[in-house]
């Protein structure tokens, strides 16, 4: 398939009304697939702040300008419904985010080229430039990576940067998906979009937020604060469209739920939480959440989480099986972690039939079965000349 040139396609042209989005989004529903990408700042924000979306069909591509006064972007999401167009991403996972935000769906159907890239043998998490140098030859400018898309006016410069991405993008799904298909791989590619294919995949449950902090302790009403609090700041750094962490970091939180501070003088004494804040509506409304807490006796607290199995698998299995990996991926031409993870590792190593990603669907066949045999005995690992080879038993 022939590269196709920069040529092929008319001038970027800067979206800025409904009225062109429409007339836009009318035309892409004729294409077989359309490239996205988007511009976004969340440095200061919880929420992502859309600046600009970038769509490119056979021929045109657009620039549209998500804080353009009055825009109505409803035509973007009824193109990304239309199961009849491909919506094409590299690492797609915070662009959609921002549309199940606006849309409350996902793009459908949606590629992923980063995802594919790894079924493809690219490596870990393969960087658009390194992808679009390997498969097209050509180069990403990377001039106005860190501009402030929020800015108006826009220069023509950012325009054409913004654009670029989504022109070579068409490049790279061409001959990735013709690849992956010469080699039988699009389901596997399937199978790896089923989490970037589910919403929930992006709404986050503040129920759940204290997770992320992993506490080592098995103190139920510790670790009922904690979750209390967590799911609190959560909600209140939603409310302020604030970054979590600059609201309250994790460490201050999580010695928050450990000391459980009940006036605003004692909750100042945390480090990190200052006294206007603990003096404040955010401050005021935490020490509620404390109270509420305190209140719930001890009959009523919640299990703790059950303790993992805390038995260590063999070093020396574990260092074998990741041999075992690493020569099946490069059998394969598969990335290593894309195929088995290190609790994956852990697992196969100490349980007899673990229910892993790596026992099931086409990890199974590249790497699972012969995980098991190497456990059994019924194949051992060899060397012959630079490769390591596998031998019956």
């Amino acid at each position: 398939m022939a590269k196709p040139s920069r040529t092929e396609f008319s001038p970027p042209v800067l979206i800025t009304t409904t009225e062109a989005l429409n007339a836009l989004c009318q035309g892409m529903h004729a294409e077989t697939f359309v490239t996205v990408d988007t511009e976004f700042m969340r440095e200061r924000t919880y929420w992502p702040e859309l600046c600009l979306v970038q769509i490119a069909g056979e021929h045109e591509v657009a620039v549209i300008d998500a804080q353009a006064e009055g825009i109505d972007l409803a035509a973007l999401g009824v193109l990304f419904a239309d199961r009849a167009v491909m919506k094409v991403f590299h690492a797609a996972r915070q662009d959609i985010e921002i549309f199940v935000l606006l849309f409350d769906d996902v793009p459908q159907p949606m590629f992923d080229t980063q995802v594919a890239a790894m079924v493809a043998g690219f490596g870990d998490q393969v960087g658009y430039d390194a992808l679009v140098s390997s498969l097209t030859g050509g180069s990403i400018d990377k001039s106005h990576r860190f501009s402030d898309w929020s800015a108006r006016p826009l220069s023509a410069a950012q325009i054409t940067y913004a654009a670029a991405d989504v022109t070579w993008l068409r490049d790279v799904y061409l001959r990735l998906s013709r690849r992956l298909e010469q080699e039988g791989r699009l389901s596997w590619v399937n199978e790896e979009m089923a989490i970037l294919n589910n919403p929930a995949t992006y709404r986050g449950d503040p129920e759940t937020a204290w997770e992320r902090l992993r506490p080592r302790t098995t103190n139920r009403r510790l670790l009922y604060i904690l979750k209390e609090v967590a799911a609190w700041r959560e909600k209140e750094a939603q409310r302020i469209n604030i970054p979590r962490q600059r609201l309250i970091k994790d460490e201050a939180l999580l010695e928050i739920a450990a000391t459980s501070p009940a006036d605003p003088d004692a909750l100042a004494r945390v480090r990190g939480i200052t006294k206007g804040f603990a003096d404040g509506r955010s401050g005021t409304a935490l020490l509620d959440v404390l109270a509420a807490a305190r209140r719930v006796s001890d009959a009523d607290l919640p299990a703790a989480p059950q303790a993992r199995d805390n038995a260590r698998p063999s070093a020396a299995l574990v260092s074998l099986l990741k041999v075992l990996l690493a020569a099946k991926a490069e059998q394969h031409n598969v990335a290593p972690r894309l195929v088995a993870s290190s609790d994956d590792i852990d697992r196969l190593a100490l349980e007899d039939s673990p229910d892993v990603p790596a026992s099931h669907g086409w990890r199974k066949v590249v790497f699972g079965d012969d995980a098991l045999r190497l456990k059994q005995g019924r194949i051992a690992l060899g060397v012959d000349g630079r490769k390591v080879k596998f031998i019956p038993v």
